[in-house]
């Protein structure tokens, strides 16, 4: 501790996530003594302003913006900071961090649709959402969704979501600034129960914090933060009484079956193989390369699900004139060799794909975007190196300007590191589903089912590996919905990848079918 006189007292209020400190003038103290105790005033702070005294709730910065959209200017308020958890006797779980955008121009919020959205992972935060499509700021990228050079530039994001709906982006605790009060063990969070019921309660708390229960309300999740979705809106339902408008799903994976490369589940091969086709058909790896992207898939989807899947259940018993061919129709689709595809029983591995498609040219595809390319160390290896689709596209100028952003204009203050995309929440707790794929779809499907003015917009690349739209298109077809309801379901498909906003052409059209939806799902004509 440093004690020291000084000609007014020191004072000091927090005030919208910043620390601002009256002028204070030291007097007759060596210059060593006042940097030692400058030094500690600012490690002070640092550790209040993170501090897990949860007490009472910490501070929100609130700021003012505005942002053109269609030729509008809309004025909104950005609130950044945490809401914590507690239990009902008022123990402290958790912090979550969040940054929300309301509209200012609005006089009755029964009138303002709400949309609470994050990203998936496990182990995501939401920076991807927030800063690629639907918050009034995005990262800029080349139009075909490229990094360019650093350092990273944000621009007014003219395709945001906010002229529909509120935004409320949500970092699920150990992502982004979320972490568990002090002495509470993660996997009180860590896990596909755990994650529903903290991020449910979240959105149950700034619900009604803010005002928001006659609001209509949305749900946004990419990749895992679908399963999160479609696993919320039964929750929220069930366990708090809130029934959802709607759905977005980016990149959508809810039944686990369909991604899982395991040794006796020939699912995912056969529901990978479009992707594949597809994203050998974007660079001209194929025989034979048709015209159109559209009706080359609608061929291979046919094979798919047709003779390669009746293929792949006969196993051993399949005869040798039929496995010649699944061969030539594979290698028609994929580009890939016929020795190597026969090497492989006909199964394409994921991992094997990105590496060995232009293994010849020294270069590998990207997973998250078939689009990327990446080269490796060498050509011997049967995986690639790096996905170049995360590493040399999109980590950088996203966890640059997030951290930048959140400072410089949201004037929001931490010395903790924004967790992007962490291993934090290993391990990842599925026993509600020992022995068995995790499949939500079931839970989605109950929830329609109950509540039967719940719509749902599914968005999907083409050329995305890590959620591939024909998985997709699979589990929906097979949630066994009733057919009355089978109208509340839409989809759309763009010519990208995992994250399709980074594609300039697809972050437009998908503004233009969010729009179409959310006035569909609020009865507008």
């Amino acid at each position: 501790m440093c004690l020291f006189k000084t000609d007014t007292q020191q004072e000091s209020s927090f005030h919208h996530g910043k620390a601002e400190h009256k002028k204070t003038v030291i007097m007759n103290k060596p210059l060593s003594l006042l940097i030692s105790c400058l030094l500690v005033s600012v490690i002070s702070f640092a550790q209040s302003a993170d501090s897990s005294d949860l007490a009472e709730d910490p501070p929100l910065s609130v700021t003012q913006h505005s942002v053109r959209v269609g030729g509008q200017t809309i004025n909104y308020t950005a609130t950044t900071g945490y809401l914590v958890l507690r239990k009902e006797n008022d123990d402290a779980r958790a912090k979550m961090f969040f940054v929300a955008y309301t509209r200012n121009d609005v006089d009755d919020l029964s009138e303002r649709p709400i949309t609470y959205t994050f990203n998936g992972g496990p182990g995501s935060s939401s920076v991807w959402l927030h800063l690629g499509a639907l918050g009034p700021r995005r990262i800029k990228m080349s139009d075909k969704g490229e990094s360019l050079a650093p350092p990273y530039e944000l621009v007014d994001n003219e395709y945001t979501w906010l002229d529909k709906t509120d935004l409320v982006f949500i970092d699920p605790v150990e992502t982004g600034y979320s972490r568990p009060a002090e002495g509470v063990e993660k996997s009180e969070f860590t896990g596909y129960e755990e994650d529903i019921s903290s991020v449910g309660n979240f959105i149950r708390l700034y619900t009604s914090r803010f005002n928001r229960w006659s609001s209509p309300k949305f749900i946004s999740g990419e990749s895992y933060g679908t399963t999160r979705a479609a696993g919320l809106s039964g929750y929220l339902q069930d366990r708090h009484g809130m029934y959802l408008n709607g759905l977005m799903l980016i990149s959508s994976i809810l039944n686990f079956q369909t991604a899982r490369f395991t040794k006796g589940n020939d699912l995912p091969y056969v529901l990978f193989l479009p992707t594949y086709a597809a994203i050998a058909w974007y660079h001209n790896q194929l025989p034979n390369r048709p015209d159109s992207l559209e009706l080359f898939l609608e061929e291979v989807e046919e094979f798919a699900i047709g003779e390669y899947a009746s293929a792949l259940m006969l196993g051993n018993e399949l005869p040798e004139d039929r496995k010649n061919q699944i061969i030539d129709k594979l290698h028609q689709y994929t580009g890939l060799s016929k020795e190597y595809l026969k090497r492989t029983h006909y199964r394409i591995h994921i991992a094997r794909f990105v590496k060995e498609l232009r293994r010849d040219e020294g270069i590998t595809v990207g997973r998250l975007d078939g689009r990327m390319t990446g080269v490796d160390y060498d050509d011997a290896g049967e995986f690639y190196e790096f996905d170049p689709s995360y590493s040399a596209t999109i980590y950088g100028p996203y966890t640059t300007a997030i951290n930048n952003y959140l400072k410089t204009e949201l004037n929001y203050e931490s010395d903790l590191p924004y967790e992007i995309l962490t291993g934090r929440v290993r391990p990842w707790n599925y026993s509600n589903v020992q022995n068995e794929f995790l499949n939500v779809a079931e839970t989605l499907r109950s929830a329609m089912s109950k509540n039967p003015f719940l719509k749902v917009h599914v968005f999907n690349g083409y050329y995305d590996l890590a959620t591939p739209y024909y998985a997709t298109d699979y589990t929906f077809n097979h949630m066994l919905l009733d057919e009355e309801l089978q109208d509340n379901i839409s989809m759309s498909f763009y010519e990208s990848g995992h994250m399709m906003y980074i594609h300039q052409p697809s972050l437009v059209k998908m503004k233009q079918e969010v729009d179409m939806f959310i006035e569909e799902a609020l009865g507008y004509e």
